[in-house]
């Protein structure tokens, strides 16, 4: 049960940083605030590790946990973060995004070996026609330029992922859960602090809004949710994983007609449907 229900489990609970990002960037740098998260958050997972007489990493697993994890956390989250802080739309940003589990598919079968049958082929594309049937329902709700700088941090944020995933699903089969997972936050802390000084971030300024958004990108996003995706990644095929991204978008929107009362129209129904349906198709055991 714990295994069929975890997918579904990650991807509700990863959905929801979109709306974390909202509340989170009004009183915080994009960047100050990722690398105050994932800090917190390594500390956590290292000190329950530490408690709990977790083995320590050897050092081929620190240094390929550390470079995963800066695809997977600082460079994916980074590029999310601040093409949205640059005004990128979040149906172009979730249209780009979708390309992850693509291109996480075609690249395992040549560096991985990992083959997926014809149904799972079929799940990937109707996943990605889900994702875009949804941001065309977001776009034509509200549309908005885009800058260079924008599309060049989305795009970096997607190549960012699916290289970690790859990394990960290669070198991290046997990596200790929490150790490894707080040895990808760390490093990932560490390049975004640095980069939030390039990038000169506004600070982070404590409010209530700000707490509470750091409390459940912390708990929620950092721990509960990266755990899972972790986890299912030891036991399954990285295209089968990445392919839950699907989905984002669509619930994205759901939450946010719930949260902001955005427009919910029938094609963001349409795309959910079809995301829904491309996902539990690549989630299809092999025979």
């Amino acid at each position: 049960m714990a295994v069929a229900a975890a997918p579904w489990l990650f991807v509700v609970l990863w959905s929801t940083g979109f709306v974390v990002a909202r509340y989170g960037t009004e009183d915080a740098g994009p960047l100050t605030f990722l690398a105050i998260r994932l800090a917190i958050a390594g500390v956590v997972l290292g000190g329950i590790a530490a408690a709990t007489g977790m083995p320590r990493l050897t050092t081929h697993q620190f240094v390929w946990s550390g470079i995963a994890g800066l695809g997977m956390h600082a460079i994916y989250l980074g590029g999310v973060f601040l093409a949205i802080s640059w005004g990128m739309p979040s149906g172009v940003g979730a249209l780009i995004a979708g390309l992850h589990p693509v291109i996480t598919a075609v690249t395992a079968r040549g560096v991985l070996g990992e083959r997926l049958r014809r149904v799972q082929w079929l799940g990937v594309a109707l996943g990605f026609l889900g994702v875009i049937v949804v941001v065309a329902d977001r776009m034509l709700a509200k549309s908005a330029g885009l800058t260079f700088g924008a599309l060049l941090a989305a795009g970096l944020s997607v190549i960012g992922m699916s290289a970690g995933t790859l990394l990960q699903r290669r070198h991290g089969h046997s990596t200790p859960l929490l150790w490894g997972t707080a040895t990808q936050y760390l490093w990932s802390a560490v390049a975004l602090a640095l980069a939030a000084l390039v990038h000169t971030d506004e600070g982070f300024t404590a409010t209530t809004r700000s707490l509470f958004a750091l409390a459940w990108a912390v708990v929620v996003l950092s721990i509960a949710a990266v755990l899972i995706m972790l986890w299912l990644l030891q036991r399954e095929a990285a295209a089968k994983v990445s392919s839950l991204f699907f989905l984002t978008p669509a619930l994205s929107a759901v939450e946010g007609a719930i949260l902001f009362g955005e427009r919910l129209g029938l094609l963001a129904v349409v795309g959910l449907v079809l995301a829904l349906a491309g996902v539990a198709l690549t989630l299809r055991s092999a025979r």
